[in-house]
């Protein structure tokens, strides 16, 4: 069915092509289908129609870099200047300075029409950087697209805008008309501003002005390091302070180094660990001017940590690309899959895992990613960290990286001989033809290959010792059946394929532990002799997957039970997919299957009128995800009165998903009081006919997002009558993402005006009963953009036209 949707929007789609505004129409329409499948709503338009000017890029604060941020200032003034190239040793602040140039415009008046952010790195593919630009600019992505033409479409939608687009981290002649961006100069105003480690490449790039990015001076280094250390009366007190200035000078202003160091001597407090600290560096070059130096000073810094388990963890990061946003959670999972947290003795992987985590962000060897979710490695730790890998090798094939290469075919089998660790991830690999050997491998991944389709007889056969492997999102129907001989494998994901049957050879992997089968809606058997004979298992994910439970518990049936799953004794994450009531019945009747669920969806359940999540203490307490979606009959979601009395239900949710609940009069049954839903992120709710608010939100501390979506009957969002005072106290701490869209009804967010600490964005389309918004602020940057339509903000209410003036500028017309 799926394959026909998208054959239908396809040929619907290509009816267009004969001109340029059938284009805009078609690629609108897919747009909105997307959106609400996802159940998400963009602020974009396709085809460039609406723009947001800038987007704030997370940054650390510009230590030292304050001239040169002016310096680049007063460039972008100049006519005759459309190009400029920044460049300098890696780690001295390059990328930090054109994230300030790009947040200086939040706040500074300027004549761009939009500013736009792209990461290009050393091994980048042309399509990635286009769909970045693409993006930016609010137009839809077609995979199947030629190059030429995505170029095609970005030219035509930036040569009738003056931009300034900004690209870090080039490492070669970028060609920018086969991206599709015009060339800057002096008649259409526009600017590029970019990012080396040569000065080569500036000239390559025929940049009108080379700007090098220095070292910090010693003032600058100092107080840099002081911040990292956070104890002046440490590095102050008279042992310490000239072994600090002496550790501070080794760095040679490298911020990157300043910071590494400082974190890593943040908690010596005696005279003979900052003395050995500076017998170290001292074996090093004394000037640090190369990327050699860099490594020594990150070696130190990476031999400081506190464990080999710490260690170990740093090099797997390794694995993934330059500027890659890791998920904490399948970060986590593979480092258990490889072994790592074996020897911590404790149940709970993922506490483990963040704690682990934690560690290497404050020794400054991971960084948040674009999520709170996420963490990346920075591309000067991640190259050292390689470097690592080969001088402990002898040889640089231990670790086979290449990942998001653009590779068409894997590479020759010769080069995974002596491989210990491989990454082919996020390729255009198609099939896996060549029969490797590989007796130290112990971490495949293959995800993001969306075109591979084959894994050859035999692929598996010499691979004895792997332990992870990710299959996921690619496009196998069925697995070789020499992965029975993956007898040391831990960790299966095939999440996103298209498999239909679990083969019973994987019956034979009697030490894997976590089998992630999520977002499949091809599977439609599991044989249940496989899932028995995985004693050690310890994680099952088949959310948004298969649902064809056999729930009559004859031990004659061949297809998996629910009762089946009892047997796994060391299960303790479990996700599942639930369409018939008798199954959902089998589940609240298993008090073992309630502690163990993770994540639950429940689709086009007949005959449900309400849902009871909870019926004793300690039920669905793990549960991190809830999604509902086409239940017809169902009024409201119930936690028992023994449960709810104690003030503290469902603190592990984390996602709430309500779609298609016609009947829907509340959500909870139950009042939700301060103390419930504690850990709850995301709260998604759209074709919910009957709902006429969801005041129980306003009580939610870690609530970052709430999309609410083609609700009738919804008239307020907080309602006055359901809410106490206090409520108002500390409304919406976290909360970062509001998008209101077709609620005809609505006529309040909240009858206060409300201080929202965090708020970045307020979405409000199609809700024209809707005249005033709840916004609270004691100074403009505290208000969050708004988008809109020009009439609605136009005739919307204020206290006072003071207030409406400063609101204005964060008004974006949508």
């Amino acid at each position: 069915m799926e394959q026909k949707s998208q054959c239908t929007r396809w040929c619907c789609t290509n009816c267009y092509l004969g001109c340029g505004i059938g284009q805009r129409i078609a690629d609108a329409i897919l747009l909105v289908k997307d959106l609400k499948g996802k159940g998400k709503l963009e602020v974009f338009l396709a085809d460039g129609l609406l723009l947001v000017p800038v987007v704030e890029i997370p940054s650390r604060p510009a230590v030292g870099l304050e001239l040169m941020l002016e310096k680049v200032r007063e460039l972008l003034r100049q006519k005759n200047v459309g190009t400029i190239g920044i460049y300098g040793i890696g780690g001295v602040g390059k990328t930090t300075l054109l994230k300030s140039i790009n947040n200086g415009f939040l706040t500074l008046k300027h004549d761009f029409d939009v500013v736009i952010w792209a990461v290009v790195s050393k091994d980048y593919v042309i399509e990635k950087i286009q769909q970045a630009i693409g993006l930016r600019l609010g137009l839809s992505w077609d995979e199947t697209q030629f190059q030429d033409l995505r170029a095609s479409r970005i030219y035509n939608v930036m040569r009738r805008k003056k931009f300034l687009l900004l690209l870090d981290d080039l490492w070669e002649s970028l060609d920018l008309e086969k991206i599709g961006i015009p060339v800057p100069n002096q008649e259409n105003g526009s600017k590029v501003i970019f990012t080396t480690r040569s000065m080569e490449v500036c000239s390559y790039m025929d940049a009108n002005f080379k700007l090098k990015v220095d070292f910090l001076n010693e003032r600058e280094s100092w107080l840099l390091f002081q911040e990292k250390v956070g104890g002046n009366e440490i590095i102050n007190s008279p042992p310490i302070f000239n072994l600090a200035k002496t550790i501070v000078r080794k760095c040679g202003g490298l911020p990157l180094a300043i910071v590494s160091m400082g974190r890593a001597m943040a908690n010596k407090r005696t005279k003979e660990e900052w003395i050995y600290a500076v017998e170290a560096l001292y074996k090093s070059p004394s000037e640090v001017r190369g990327m050699e130096d860099v490594f020594r000073l990150l070696k130190f810094s990476y031999d400081n940590l506190d464990s080999d388990i710490l260690r170990s963890c740093v090099l797997y990061c390794s694995l993934f690309p330059e500027n890659y946003c890791i998920e904490k959670e399948q970060l986590i999972e593979y480092w258990a899959g490889e072994g790592f947290l074996d020897s911590l003795q404790e149940s709970n992987v993922q506490n483990i895992g963040h704690a682990i985590i934690g560690s290497l962000k404050v020794a400054c060897f991971l960084e948040t990613g674009e999520e709170e979710s996420q963490v990346k490695m920075h591309d000067v730790v991640r190259s050292f960290a390689l470097w690592i890998v080969s001088e402990h090798s002898n040889a640089e094939k231990k670790f086979l990286m290449r990942a998001s290469e653009g590779l068409l075919v894997a590479p020759s089998v010769d080069n995974w001989k002596r491989a210990e660790r491989i990454s082919l991830l996020d390729n255009d690999i198609t099939t896996l033809t060549e029969l490797p050997s590989c007796p130290s491998l112990s971490t495949l991944l293959l995800q993001w290959n969306k075109g591979l389709i084959k894994i050859t007889y035999g692929f598996f056969q010499c691979m004895p010792v792997l332990k992870v492997l990710d299959l996921s999102f690619t496009s196998i129907r069925d697995l070789p059946k020499c992965i029975c001989k993956l007898v040391e494998l831990r960790h299966l994901d095939l999440s996103g394929t298209k498999i239909s049957t679990l083969p019973k050879e994987l019956g034979y992997l009697t030490n894997l532990r976590h089998l992630n089968i999520q977002r499949n809606p091809y599977l439609r058997a599991i044989p249940r002799e496989v899932i028995l004979a995985l004693c050690q298992l310890r994680a099952l994910n088949l959310y948004y997957s298969y649902s064809g439970w056999d729930v009559r518990g004859f031990e004659s049936s061949s297809e998996l039970r629910f009762i089946d799953l009892e047997r796994l004794t060391n299960l303790i994450s479990l996700g599942i997919t639930v369409n018939e009531l008798s199954t959902l019945s089998s589940v609240s009747d298993s008090k073992f299957l309630k502690q163990c669920i993770q994540y639950l969806y429940i689709k086009e359940c007949e005959g449900l009128h309400h849902l009871p999540i909870s019926s004793y203490p300690g039920d669905a307490d793990r549960l991190r995800r809830l999604s509902i979606n086409n239940c017809w009959k169902l009024r409201y979601l119930e936690i028992t009165e023994a449960v709810a009395a104690a003030h503290n239900w469902l603190p592990s949710l984390e996602i709430l998903a309500l779609n298609g609940l016609p009947n829907l009069t509340s959500v909870w049954r139950n009042k939700v009081n301060p103390g419930c839903l504690q850990n709850l992120r995301c709260v998604n709710i759209s074709y919910c006919h009957k709902l006429k608010n969801v005041s129980w939100i306003l009580r939610l501390p870690n609530l970052e997002i709430i999309y609410i979506f083609y609700c009738e009957e919804m008239e307020e969002v907080i309602s006055e009558d359901e809410v106490w005072e206090e409520d108002y106290l500390h409304a919406f701490p976290s909360l970062r993402i509001m998008s209101i869209r077709d609620l005809p009804e609505l006529r309040s967010i909240s009858q206060r005006a409300i201080f929202f600490p965090r708020l970045k964005n307020i979405a409000v389309i199609n809700s024209p009963n809707l005249r005033k918004l709840p916004l609270k602020a004691s100074n403009v940057s505290e208000l969050p953009t708004v988008y809109c339509n020009k009439e609605w903000w136009d005739n919307l209410e204020w206290d006072d036209s003071a207030t409406k003036e400063t609101c204005l500028p964060h008004f974006m017309a949508a």
